[in-house]
């Protein structure tokens, strides 16, 4: 039961519900959230905005969350929009014009922003000053309109499309990695407690085990299993009823969905296991390329079913076990053929 890069329209309401609204209540991403209390307390301290920051990670880890934890612990407002919506210089005026100081201006998807209102964004985050030409022609004028010191927070799941005169403007940089089983008992705890839904432990490990290390998938997971257990004789999410829910909505004892088996599936039985380019394996999957690099590769990845090497994608010998396939006798050749390329870390 992948997650798409974006909430349903009817999940929305039920996911606000579930985010935490402080960093005591955000579990996991120790690391960051210790870096993030210092800063934040600093900045009080001095009574100034919060530097810019910048998140990357996958789909559903915590970046929308952590900005709108961030406005909530400098008691400042938080308007949210993301990098496509942002069309037009104008679109990015109105909403810098109606900040104020020390507000979060969250931008999700920061890397798909306009080229153009990108560049405008250089002057407004160093200078706070935002640059609008008034007429046309020889009689055109630029104007300097101040803008209340803001605290711009950027999220993106695509780090390596970000232009560097962009990421070197954000002074707080940020990765949020994958959760282990521990944290997202953790939180389906919690989330069981908010939705009122009766679990036991055994039954939320099943769910987090199979939750791809996603706080967003094991929610979303709870709350179809919650609908079994309701209409179950214990009325009570067991290990039982948790596992038969996972097989009846298609996800593994590994937290792969239908569309993950036939992304494995497909490398290996269509390209002889590869290598094989992503382009490539996306119009045999009849997918979208950003897709299947933000949503379906990072956790194959993270689990050792593919390996991407500089001639493409390679189905690894935990591919084939898996899907009770017969390994090759030449797959090591194959994945040593070309160097491993990692995934991108620029920060």
């Amino acid at each position: 039961m992948t997650m798409p890069p974006s909430l349903l329209p009817e999940d929305e309401k039920i996911e606000q519900s579930l985010r935490p609204q402080s960093l005591a209540e955000f579990i996991g991403q120790d690391r960051l959230k210790k870096n993030l209390r210092v800063f934040i307390e600093a900045a009080k301290n001095r009574q100034e905005p919060l530097d810019h920051c910048l998140f990357y990670s996958p789909p559903g880890l915590g970046k929308t969350t952590l900005a709108s934890i961030m406005a909530h612990e400098m008691g400042s407002g938080l308007r949210s929009t993301s990098g496509p919506v942002l069309e037009r210089k104008g679109d990015l005026a109105a909403i810098l014009t109606s900040l104020n100081v020390g507000d979060v201006f969250f931008i999700d998807e920061i890397h798909r922003l306009n080229h153009v209102v990108e560049e405008t964004l250089y002057s407004v985050m160093e200078d706070f000053k935002l640059d609008i030409i008034i007429g046309e022609g020889p009689s055109a004028k630029t104007i300097n309109l101040p803008i209340p010191r803001f605290t711009l927070v950027g999220a993106t799941t695509r780090a390596g499309l970000l232009t560097s005169p962009l990421r070197d403007r954000f002074g707080i940089t940020g990765h949020l990695e994958f959760y282990s089983e521990a944290e997202l008992i953790q939180i389906l705890q919690r989330s069981s407690g908010i939705l009122r839904a009766t679990a036991d432990p055994e039954g939320l490990w099943e769910v987090a085990r199979r939750s791809r290390g996603t706080p967003r998938i094991a929610n979303r997971l709870l709350r179809r299993l919650r609908d079994f257990a309701d209409v179950s004789i214990e009325k009570r999410l067991t290990a039982e009823i948790a596992a038969q829910g996972l097989y009846a909505l298609d996800v593994d004892d590994r937290g792969l969905d239908t569309m993950d088996r036939r992304f494995i599936s497909t490398l290996i039985e269509k390209f002889g296991g590869g290598p094989v380019g992503l382009d490539t394996l996306a119009i045999a999957l009849s997918e979208d390329v950003d897709t299947m690099t933000d949503v379906y590769e990072p956790y194959l990845m993270q689990c050792g079913f593919i390996a991407r090497t500089a001639r493409g994608r390679v189905a690894t010998e935990h591919a084939y076990r898996h899907l009770r396939m017969t390994v090759p006798s030449n797959l090591n050749q194959k994945i040593t053929s070309g160097p491993i390329v990692p995934q991108p870390d620029l920060f």
